[in-house]
């Protein structure tokens, strides 16, 4: 009888990346993990085994140099890889240690394999329940019940993990070893930064020896708990629990502030802890996670940026062809005058344009194109309208002021105390409020969304207009978010009122990043005045795609498309919450539809929402932003798997607690500092 331990390794992992090979006193931890094991009497062979990823051919060399066989395999497959592995070595029984258990102790492993030897039996673990410390995990099995496992599941997370099949199945004899006590909240594996760093202070107690005892480990715990802090928060076995792209979230959070570039994109906004996070493909309305997992999206559509659904083939193949021709030059890319021309033929009001690569970098410029043309720093403004220290100073005066605008506990941190008092916000649709400011504060310019949440009431965009005129103060109508969803154009044509200067972006590039300020001559022409400058903003790929996106919106009126399907999703949402009897209210355009369930556990409900959708296939919560994609069918299976849901939420308004039904925190509703 032959029995092979099999060591997992790979340099791809998720969470920790190339931590096989991370050097501890000079030595790859995968050597360490190996020169330990060869002191088992009871093994007969130790190979390892890797994925035919190409990242994995240092460790490949590393391990053949050390004088071990290595095998390599499916990335993903793990139980296909330890099957042709152990066939290629004729193993018989086959014992299972994991590359990122550096700790593996060779006697614990002996005595695994006796008591398996003398059981009887096809599988045995000290796993089941776990007892010992977690970085201490053995199994132990016949290679003819591994074989007959893999060609019996054909489950994702058993052929990931290897033996759950073994376990779980019920057609094997299995058996356990315990621990006289409960080890198991101890933390001796590696699976995150942190953890490398307390495998990697024992080894340095330790060091020059390498082969001491879980024993040993065990009494430095015992009168040295400090060295083991780092990781002490960290779950048991979460990795096998938790997607790629969770894990990559916990990753991307010790590198990047916040996580990401983009609050609306963070999942604690969606399902903490349970959100994909992150995408490798996406089309039409469809997203595909790191994993492959194919979800709908009835959600925020790239927060907006794809009318024209995700990966327009026309877009798409305008831009490769700008690829392939060059997309930067000394010279300037003749697009970006083309694609003005278009935005004024649209909005024949306007003269000139100006174009960025962002939002916020849009807004930013129209402030400082409008103050330097008024010469007036103060600036009356509603709604949301980015990031940059102009906006932000409204709340240096009072941090809520722009809590209606756009997200609570937002604090100024950084934004200079000299902007105060210039920034000032007041409500939509409250025309003496604005009066008030502009007879009080001495303003130059009025900033403002065309709408968002509400239409407008009793003439008030047009009495905007004739104040603004009276007074000398220049109007800029931020349409970045309500740009072509209504209309070919701005959503100011809508209601036949005219800005001086107005913002497009999002959808404009179709999920490419251009931006564009539009405005009548006497005001653009301010830009000469000033500097306003940016390298990247002279791309080519925005323009190209700019251009592309309007002639296909105009050609198939997508604004028609979109606005009509918002309203069957809004008239669908309804039906159901009125089946429920439910208190349902709506918010937004009908192309950017937004529902909230009228209850003091609204925020639960929307937790509970995206949960229960995304376990049928659907990124979704209460928003939806439309494209041309989200055909009559799909919305008919989204109304069709909200019913049920709705119907659960009903039975939690009358009794039942919600929180028993939401596995992990709720989403957050405002603006939280991320650890």
């Amino acid at each position: 009888m032959k029995i092979v331990a099999i060591v997992q390794a790979r340099m791809g992992s998720t969470r920790l990346p190339n931590k096989v090979m991370k050097a501890i006193e000079g030595n790859p931890m995968i050597e360490l993990l190996l020169k330990r094991l060869a002191q088992s009497k009871e093994l007969d062979q130790i190979i390892v085994a890797t994925s035919i990823d190409e990242r994995n051919l240092p460790l490949i060399d590393h391990v053949r140099k050390l004088g071990y066989s290595c095998e390599q395999g499916s990335e993903n497959d793990v139980l296909d890889r330890y099957v042709s592995a152990a066939k290629i070595h004729q193993a018989d029984v086959l014992v299972r240690i994991t590359g990122d258990c550096p700790l593996v102790d060779p006697e614990l492993v002996d005595e695994a394999i006796r008591r398996f030897k003398g059981a009887n039996v096809d599988y045995l673990s000290n796993t089941i329940p776990p007892t010992y410390p977690d970085g201490l995990d053995i199994e132990v099995f016949t290679y003819k019940a591994l074989e007959k496992a893999s060609q019996e599941t054909d489950d994702q997370f058993d052929r990931e993990h290897v033996t759950p099949y073994l376990r779980n199945s019920g057609k094997y004899k299995i058996e356990s070893i315990k621990y006289s006590e409960d080890l198991s909240s101890l933390r001796w594996t590696v699976d995150e930064a942190s953890d490398f760093e307390v495998i990697e202070k024992i080894f340095q107690y330790f060091h020059p020896q390498i082969n001491f005892s879980w024993g040993d480990v065990l009494a430095l715990h015992e009168e040295n708990p400090a060295i083991f802090d780092a990781n002490k928060r960290l779950i048991r076995n979460e990795g096998a629990i938790m997607g790629t792209g969770q894990k990559l979230w916990k990753r991307a959070k010790h590198v990047i502030p916040g996580g990401n570039m983009l609050l609306s994109k963070r999942p604690e906004m969606f399902l903490p802890e349970k959100w994909p996070s992150y995408y490798s493909k996406s089309k039409g309305c469809k997203v595909w996670d790191l994993d492959g997992k194919e979800y709908i999206d009835m959600s925020i559509m790239g927060i907006g940026t794809n009318i024209l659904g995700y990966g327009h083939p026309e877009v798409d193949a305008a831009v490769q062809k700008t690829i392939t021709a060059g997309n930067m030059s000394t010279l300037n890319c003749p697009e970006e005058v083309y694609l003005a021309e278009k935005l004024i033929e649209i909005h024949p009001w306007a003269d000139m344009a100006r174009f960025a690569r962002s939002g916020g970098e849009a807004n930013a410029i129209a402030i400082r194109i409008a103050r330097a043309a008024s010469g007036k720093d103060n600036v009356a403004i509603c709604g949301y309208h980015g990031w940059h220290d102009w906006y932000l100073s409204a709340n240096l005066g009072d941090d809520a002021s722009l809590d209606g605008h756009l997200l609570s506990g937002l604090q100024p941190n950084g934004v200079p105390r000299s902007l105060k008092d210039s920034v000032f916000s007041f409500n939509y649709n409250n025309y003496a409020e604005l009066e008030a400011l502009v007879n009080a504060k001495d303003i130059g310019i009025i900033k403002m969304e065309v709408a968002r949440n509400m239409e407008p009431e009793n003439d008030f965009l047009h009495n905007v207009r004739k104040l603004a005129t009276d007074r000398g103060i220049i109007l800029i109508f931020d349409e970045c978010t309500s740009g072509f969803r209504e209309t070919f154009g701005g959503l100011h044509k809508k209601y036949g009122v005219e800005p001086d200067m107005a913002m497009f972006g999002k959808a404009l590039g179709n999920g490419y990043g251009i931006t564009a300020i539009i405005g009548k001559r006497e005001v653009m022409e301010a830009a000469q005045t000033t500097f306003i400058s940016s390298t990247f903003w002279t791309e080519r790929i925005g323009s190209t795609a700019g251009l592309k996106t309007l002639e296909v919106m105009e050609r198939i009126k997508s604004w028609e498309t979109i606005t009509q399907a918002g309203l069957k999703i809004r008239q669908g949402l309804q039906k159901i919450g009125n089946n429920y009897e439910l208190s349902v209210s709506y918010w937004g355009m009908p192309a950017l539809t937004g529902f909230t369930i009228q209850s003091e556990n609204e925020l639960a409900y929307k937790t509970l929402i995206t949960q229960e959708m995304l376990a049928k296939g659907y990124l979704a919560g209460n928003s939806v932003y439309v494209c041309i994609d989200h055909t009559p069918k799909i919305i008919k299976g989204y109304l069709e798997a909200l019913d049920p849901i709705f119907a659960t939420i009903k039975e939690c308004e009358e009794g039942r607690d919600v929180m028993n039904l939401i596995d992990g925190p709720l989403c957050h509703s405002g603006f939280k500092r991320l650890n």
